[in-house]
């Protein structure tokens, strides 16, 4: 019985001992972004981006927690505006800030998660015209540490982000062309 449980235990430490190490392996950064053509000019998309108080019309996140309690301030919208959220374990709790707004062409927003994990990364929307429609890119990016990369072992990170920024975008779609 002893020797089993040895056994067991063994078998346990060479597993997790390689997950950390096969972790190791992993990037130190991050990059997940997802793209759409838009048949609406940057200049009726990007208001909808720029104002974190339009987000509920949407975002993929604003609906998973309907008691989510969120908290707007510094600008109305553009920079300097910010946007602070509370919600149950789907959305977590985390701030994010508008950092530079180059309208209507490019958004860069500091994003801070508090739980269920911390994170500090940046999301990045562009605006690109193309003849008769506009590329609208939503991209979030940065570091990658040990215990994110150790989450990469078992979660596809841009998979999993990447179909809500995909939603999203549908969602920016449906709302912009039908204006």
């Amino acid at each position: 019985m002893l020797k089993a449980i040895a056994v067991i235990a063994i078998v346990l430490a060479v597993g997790i001992a390689g997950v950390l190490v096969f972790a190791l392996t992993k990037p130190d950064s991050f990059r997940v972004e997802r793209s759409l053509a838009l048949k609406a000019p940057a200049e009726a998309i990007y208001p909808h981006v720029a104002d974190f108080h339009r987000w509920a019309a949407w975002s993929p996140y604003e609906n998973r927690d309907p008691a989510m309690k969120r908290t707007f301030a510094g600008t109305a919208a553009g920079k300097g505006a910010t946007y602070a959220w509370d919600g149950n374990n789907n959305v977590g709790a985390g701030h994010m800030e508008i950092l530079e707004a180059s309208s209507p062409s490019k958004l860069r927003i500091k994003l801070d998660f508090e739980r269920p994990f911390e994170g500090h990364n940046t999301a990045e929307f562009t605006f690109v015209p193309q003849a008769e429609t506009t590329l609208v890119t939503w991209a979030m990016y940065g570091p990658a540490p040990f215990m994110s990369k150790v989450m990469q072992v078992f979660i596809n990170m841009d998979s999993m982000i990447g179909k809500d920024f995909e939603a999203g975008l549908v969602s920016l779609k449906k709302l912009t062309e039908k204006q």
